[in-house]
């Protein structure tokens, strides 16, 4: 594990939660952000689970293209309410519409990690699933979210690391899973190619 970390990798994201996670963790490593769209990858026909599998191995291959000879570490959180795929926001309206069937009920945050070193033919995936059951919230608490805009950019419309921990009852699963990368995961993943 600690050839891994002073072995620096290429992260194909742009989330701070992932880079704050990365490097609390020791780990050296470069941003280079994907291309890819994972608005545009089809849900016909796969989980929620799979859907994250593909679109961080899809991150993955698309900066490992410009890097051949570098490992590039990518993933992808959604989250899953009753089989539906629930990804970032657009508006404050949609931002309110998931909040409140969120937290209406439980529901699975998954995330996809996918580690892609071309030159080396390397292609691993995986993912981790996380249940979060919500308390839940007033009227007042959804206005005072929304008002707050700290649902921009985030799967379902909150962060647990920005005070939505509040409205959650208990997790059954990674916390940093929920924050959009299972550092637990990551780790089992590191081990089996190092």
């Amino acid at each position: 594990m600690n050839g891994i970390k002073k072995q620096s990798f290429i992260l194909a994201s742009a989330s701070p939660r992932r880079k704050e996670l990365l490097e609390k963790a020791g780990y050296k490593f470069d941003i280079v952000v994907s291309d890819v769209d994972e608005s545009k990858i089809s849900t016909a026909g796969i989980d929620s689970a799979e859907f994250t599998r593909r679109a961080a191995l899809a991150k993955a291959k698309d900066v490992a293209e410009k890097f051949p000879d570098r490992l590039v570490v990518a993933a992808d959180t959604v989250v899953d309410y009753e089989g539906q795929i629930i990804g970032k926001p657009d508006s404050a309206k949609h931002a309110e519409e998931i909040i409140r069937k969120l937290f209406s009920k439980p529901h699975k945050v998954i995330t996809g990690i996918a580690f892609v070193k071309k030159d080396a033919g390397l292609e691993f995936v995986d993912c981790d699933i996380t249940t979060v059951y919500p308390k839940k919230m007033t009227e007042k608490q959804i206005a005072e979210h929304i008002a707050s805009q700290t649902w921009q950019g985030k799967a379902g419309a909150y962060g647990i690391q920005d005070g939505a921990d509040e409205f959650v009852e208990k997790i059954e699963g990674s916390y940093t899973n929920v924050m959009g990368l299972s550092m637990e995961l990551l780790e089992r993943m590191f081990g089996k190619i190092s």
